[in-house]
């Protein structure tokens, strides 16, 4: 059923840089226990290199004041448009969703950036709730990340 896929998306302007911020997140997400260590727990590299597609990357984190884990391959990274494509492929959301997929673009704009994030999901059944509350954690991560390259 069409109901059961969803698609939910929101943009974050942000100081820094749309490339700091790429390469932040894409070479260096490990760093994130560091400055979010009430939202992020752990990133580890499950398999792979830092910063490269068909890496896999484990995560502890809270959300909705749950412990929570993923586990995460990168299967697209472009450097020139500052965009990384992931897809779950372990942990709790697959309890709720058959896949899910996120995709985050950092867009240079003015001295900052717009970061785009996009979470396309496809539900286990009809009850389940789209993900907004994962969004909005996605944009307080986005914020820190943002503070932390400002420093």
């Amino acid at each position: 059923m069409s109901s059961d896929y969803g698609k939910v998306e929101t943009d974050v302007e942000l100081k820094a840089s749309a490339a700091k911020f790429h390469e932040f997140f894409t070479r260096r997400p490990h760093h994130l226990s560091n400055i979010s260590s009430d939202k992020i727990k752990d990133c580890n590299l499950h398999e792979g290199e830092w910063g490269t597609v068909g890496s896999i990357v484990h995560w502890n984190y809270v959300h909705d004041g749950k412990s929570k884990v993923a586990k995460e391959l990168f299967e697209a990274i472009d450097d020139e448009k500052n965009s990384i494509t992931l897809k779950v492929v372990e942990g709790d959301l697959l309890e709720h969703y058959k896949s899910f997929k996120i995709t985050i673009q950092a867009s240079p704009k003015g001295e900052g950036c717009t970061v785009h994030w996009t979470f396309e999901y496809e539900k286990v059944h009809g009850d389940v709730e789209d993900p907004h509350t994962l969004l909005q954690l996605a944009v307080d991560l986005s914020k820190d990340i943002c503070s932390h390259l400002s420093t």
